[in-house]
C-alpha cells in the first residue's frame, strides 16, 4: 500500500501542474518498497549493506542447494542434472578447496569495496520531492517538444502528476535495473569468451573454474583470484555505476546477481526456481558449458542468452544429441 506524505510547509492543492518554469506536484505517494529512513538497518550505512548482502545471500542460497543434495528426497531425482557420485568422480578439486577459494574472493571484494565505499547520500521525502520536481520540468520540456504547446499542456494537466509518480518510482528504476543486467551480461559474455579463446588466459586463469566438471552451488565463484576480480567483481560494479543505480538499488542488484550465479551452478533444473524461470540461462544451460563438448559454447551469464544467440555460440541438449548421432554414423 502506498503511503501519503504531505509537506507541512506547502499547500497540498495545486491550481495547475505547470507553474511557470516549474511544476506543482501533489503530496508524495511512497510505494511499498521505499523506506524514508537514512539507513535500512539502524547504525549500519547502506553502502556497507551493499557489500555484505551479496556475500550473505550467496551462502544462504548455496546452503539451500546443499540441503537439497543431502535431503534424500526421491522426487528431486528428476530435476537433478548429475548424479551425486559424479561430483566426486569427475571434479578435480574438493569442496573444501572450493569453499576456501570462494571465501577468499568474498573477503577480497569486500575489502576493495570497503576502501572505495562512498558516503551514503541523504534520504528524505523532501529530497524525493525535489528530484520529482526536477523530473517534472524535464517531462514538460519533452512533451512540449513532441506534442506541441497546446496538446502537450492539455496532456500534462490531465496526467502529468501520475506520469511523474510512475516514472520516478517505477519506470526509471526498472529501466536502470534492466540496463544494469544488460551491461553485466555484456561484460561477462565477452570477458568469459576471451578467457576460453585465448589459450594463455584459459590455462593460467579460467581453467581453475573448470576443475568443476560437475558444478555445484557454492562453486559458482570458484575462480582464480584475478579472474574473480576481473570477471565478477569489476563487472558488477561497472554495471551498477554505468546504469546509475542508487545505493539501495545496488543492494538489490548485487544480491540478485549473487543468487542467480548460485542457481546457475546449483545442479538442479528446478521448474519452480525463480532465478531459472526468468530466462533460458538456467542451470542446465550453463551445465552444458562445463562439459567437454560445450566448452566453447554457452558463454552467456548470468542472466540472459541473447549474446550466445546473436553470435552463434549457443548449444542446446538437442545439438548435443545431433552431434552424437553424427559421430555414431561415422
Amino acid at each position: 500500500m502506498e503511503e501519503l506524505w504531505r509537506p507541512s510547509t506547502s499547500n497540498s492543492t495545486c491550481p495547475s501542474f505547470v507553474t511557470g518554469e516549474s511544476v506543482c506536484l501533489p503530496p508524495v505517494k511512497i510505494p511499498f518498497y521505499f523506506s524514508p529512513r537514512q539507513n535500512v538497518f539502524d547504525g549500519i550505512p547502506d553502502v556497507y549493506v551493499a557489500l555484505a548482502a551479496p556475500v550473505v545471500s550467496y551462502w544462504i542460497t548455496s546452503l539451500i542447494f546443499c540441503w537439497l543434495d543431502i535431503s534424500g528426497w526421491k522426487w528431486l531425482d528428476k530435476y537433478r542434472i548429475h548424479e551425486s557420485k559424479e561430483v566426486k568422480s569427475k571434479n578435480t578439486v574438493t569442496p573444501w578447496q572450493v569453499a576456501q577459494a570462494v571465501l577468499f574472493q568474498h573477503a577480497t571484494q569486500t575489502v576493495v569495496g570497503f576502501i572505495g565505499a562512498a558516503v551514503s547520500p541523504e534520504i528524505s521525502i523532501a529530497w524525493c520531492q525535489s528530484e520529482m520536481e526536477a523530473l517534472g520540468s524535464t517531462l514538460v520540456w519533452i512533451v512540449r517538444l513532441f506534442l506541441g504547446e497546446q496538446t502537450g499542456m492539455n496532456f500534462l494537466e490531465l496526467g502529468g502528476p501520475g506520469v511523474i509518480h510512475w516514472l520516478y518510482w517505477w519506470g526509471i528504476p526498472a529501466a536502470r535495473m534492466l540496463f544494469a543486467l544488460f551491461i553485466l551480461d555484456t561484460w561477462q559474455y565477452f570477458t568469459h569468451r576471451l578467457m576460453h579463446m585465448n589459450k594463455y588466459l584459459y590455462k593460467h586463469f579460467h581453467s581453475v573454474h573448470h576443475r568443476l566438471y560437475v558444478p555445484y552451488s557454492f562453486g559458482a565463484l570458484y575462480n582464480h583470484p584475478l579472474e574473480g576480480i576481473m570477471l565478477d567483481s569489476l563487472g558488477t560494479v561497472l554495471a551498477g555505476r554505468i546504469s546509475c543505480l542508487s545505493v539501495r538499488q545496488t543492494i538489490f542488484f548485487f544480491t540478485f546477481s549473487s543468487c542467480k550465479a548460485v542457481s546457475m551452478h546449483g545442479g538442479y533444473n528446478l521448474p519452480f526456481d525463480p532465478f531459472q524461470m526468468m530466462s533460458s540461462n538456467n542451470a542446465d544451460y550453463h551445465d552444458i558449458h562445463h562439459q567437454a563438448i560445450g566448452l566453447k559454447s554457452n558463454f552467456a551469464q548470468p542472466f540472459f542468452i541473447h549474446w550466445d544467440v546473436l553470435l552463434g555460440t549457443r548449444m542446446t541438449r538437442e545439438d548435443i544429441e545431433e552431434h552424437r548421432k553424427k559421430v555414431k554414423k561415422t
